[in-house]
């Protein structure tokens, strides 16, 4: 893998690659790209566009999407099947039905995105709300218990990898004691942190073997109560790689949200000397992109040794009848 690809991912402005688009891919080098519901017509269509997007960059980039189920969809119908969120999953009373449901959920996830090229999937969600938390996360978490949290999101991650596809675990240390939406805002946490180690962040201490994870635009006063968790160097030095224990390649969360403050360049300068191995930015806005690009750099050589981890994790899945594993599913979540 060169040196000289950039520490980020990023989004595209609409279904086709325009020649700008291209040639700015083709300088910036990023290391991968993220889809989203505006870059998505058909099968046919999302197949021309991944391959496009790796044109531009002359290699196999990998490519993202938030693909989990329920209301974070961007592959929908008529062309796509709908799945339900995590909860419904986490729902159902017998632990050993709803641990082969999760799987199940996971490689029907990656039946979909693997026909299209895509290779990587921003799920699992391992956040666990607590009572009263915005609803941002929901029942796009498995549960409102830390444990099963950890054991249905590693089984939906299993399922994941089963069918081809890497996971991205989020929101690493844990977004479920935040009463905002970072999209919006900026959330601020005053939970103490030995609540914080046995609540939020106790699933992704279990998940910590995971190759990849996304870090949440979260302030938790008792750790850094100046900086949200994306641009600490403390949450991730001490809570995200030493308390938790995650060696495996970080992304940030969008770059673009709300949560930030500051120019796009500087946000994405900000959250790689934090220690995140990779800048997201997703809204395809050219002006934005250049500036991040602009304040980016290369992947260093951790971030080196961590992708090429997870994406040895990465193989064709065997044939499979995805219509049985899909009656397999349904027979579970009926009870």
């Amino acid at each position: 893998m060169s040196a000289d690809i950039a520490a980020l991912v990023l989004g595209c402005e609409g279904p086709v690659l325009s020649v700008a688009e291209r040639e700015f891919f083709r300088d910036a080098n990023p290391l991968g790209f993220i889809l989203f519901r505006r870059n998505v017509e058909n099968p046919d269509q999302v197949r021309a566009l991944v391959h496009d997007l790796r044109d531009s960059v002359g290699r196999h980039a990998p490519i993202l999407i938030d693909q989990e189920g329920g209301r974070v969809a961007r592959l929908r119908g008529p062309h796509w099947p709908e799945l339900p969120a995590a909860r419904a999953v986490g729902d159902l009373s017998d632990a050993d039905k709803a641990t082969k449901a999760a799987w199940l959920h996971g490689r029907l996830l990656a039946a979909m995105l693997a026909d299209l090229g895509i290779d990587v999937d921003c799920a699992p969600v391992a956040d666990v709300p607590v009572p009263g938390a915005h609803d941002v996360i929901g029942d796009r978490a498995f549960a409102m218990d830390p444990d099963k949290v950890a054991r249905l999101a590693a089984a939906q991650a299993a399922g994941l990898l089963a069918g081809g596809v890497l996971p991205i675990v989020k929101h690493i240390p844990g977004h479920g004691c935040a009463f905002a939406d970072s999209h919006k805002e900026l959330p601020v946490v005053p939970t103490a942190r030995a609540t914080l180690e046995a609540w939020d962040f106790a699933p992704f201490k279990a998940l910590s073997h995971l190759p990849a994870a996304m870090v949440a635009h979260v302030v938790y006063t008792d750790i850094d109560a100046d900086r949200p968790s994306s641009i600490s160097p403390i949450v991730i030095g001490d809570i995200v790689r030493g308390h938790i224990g995650f060696d495996g390649l970080l992304f940030s969360d969008d770059l673009s949200m709300q949560a930030l403050s500051g120019t796009l360049g500087q946000r994405a300068a900000a959250v790689l000397a934090a220690g995140c191995d990779v800048a997201l930015h997703c809204n395809g806005q050219m002006t934005e992109m250049r500036d991040v690009a602009a304040h980016g750099r290369a992947l260093d050589a951790a971030g080196r040794r961590r992708w090429s981890a997870a994406s040895a994790l990465v193989t064709a899945a065997p044939p499979t009848d995805i219509n049985a594993l899909r009656a397999e599913f349904d027979r579970l979540l009926a009870g």
